[in-house]
């Protein structure tokens, strides 16, 4: 049992709700391959044109703050959408330009598209985002410097503890806070849909509502017991569908029910675990050079 945490307001646990706004970005954007393809395109369009709207219903009716990682193609294209967001007093971070996977990618692409989102964010939205999350669930070894250099001070990045830890970064003192997800709270690996492998025809590709359900609430009741934090990985365009809107809302039924859960966007998180009272590190994930 890890040592309790004392968390805002007196919380028992808190939780952190984040949003992939991915859109139509991703390897189909990146291969050229999305092109003359409508269907995939609408398919991944539908996530800012129509899910979104549903999530900020949704979270205004919860009264819950959230934060949106989102591909700064995404705020280019649906500017309208993405205002909506700021405006509704949710937090905006980056998630790279096009989806692309940093771990490929030298110093100098890391940085133009850094520099690119830095711009678009600043002059669409007119915020300067202080948080990231890598678009493919890995980076370089450069990239958390590459992060500090643009006064990004947490990410969401890896998988190295049930709460937020320090990473050391070279020439940044402060280091990086890590928010750490979980591929558990991750909706596409219930409720993505697939059409390839096609075998055996017939498979059902997406799981029950009710178990997925059941697996998200005793991710969160295993949290909530140690008195941890949470951090999604949810997908507009995936679970803001109509027939699955009551999952959502029904998960945060859940979470809301106990009255001593500290709610925060991911920036809030990290400033509270900058403190110096808090945990220095991670000492076996700790430190990028």
């Amino acid at each position: 049992m890890q040592p309790s945490i004392a968390w805002p307001g007196g919380a028992r646990s808190c939780v952190a709700l984040a949003f992939d706004l991915d859109g139509p970005t991703g390897d189909a954007m990146l291969d050229g391959s999305l092109k003359g393809n409508p269907a995939y395109f609408t398919l991944g369009g539908y996530g800012p044109y129509c899910a979104l709207p549903r999530i900020l219903t949704m979270l205004e009716a919860y009264r819950l703050p959230a934060t949106f990682f989102v591909p700064t193609w995404i705020v280019e294209h649906w500017p309208h959408r993405c205002r909506a967001i700021v405006e509704a007093g949710h937090e905006v971070a980056y998630h790279g330009h096009r989806h692309e996977p940093f771990w490929a990618l030298d110093e100098t692409q890391q940085r133009e598209i850094m520099t690119r989102s830095q711009a678009i964010f600043r002059d669409v939205l007119d915020v300067s985002p202080v948080g990231f999350r890598t678009p493919s669930g890995d980076w370089d070894a450069r990239t958390p410097a590459i992060l500090g250099e643009f006064g990004v001070r947490y990410s969401s990045s890896m998988r190295g503890d049930d709460r937020p830890y320090r990473i050391e970064v070279d020439g940044h003192p402060e280091g990086l806070i890590e928010i750490p997800a979980r591929w558990e709270l991750d909706d596409y690996a219930s409720l993505a849909y697939q059409r390839a492998p096609d075998f055996p025809r017939g498979l059902d590709r997406t799981a029950p509502y009710s178990q997925v359900l059941a697996n998200w609430c005793a991710e969160f009741d295993g949290s909530y017991e140690e008195g941890l934090s949470l951090t999604t990985l949810l997908h507009p365009k995936v679970s803001a569908r109509p027939g699955r809107m009551a999952l959502l809302e029904a998960f945060l039924s859940h979470m809301t029910a106990h009255g001593d859960v500290w709610f925060a966007r991911c920036n809030e998180v990290a400033e509270f675990w900058h403190r110096p009272s808090m945990q220095p590190s991670n000492p076996e994930v700790g430190h990028a050079g």
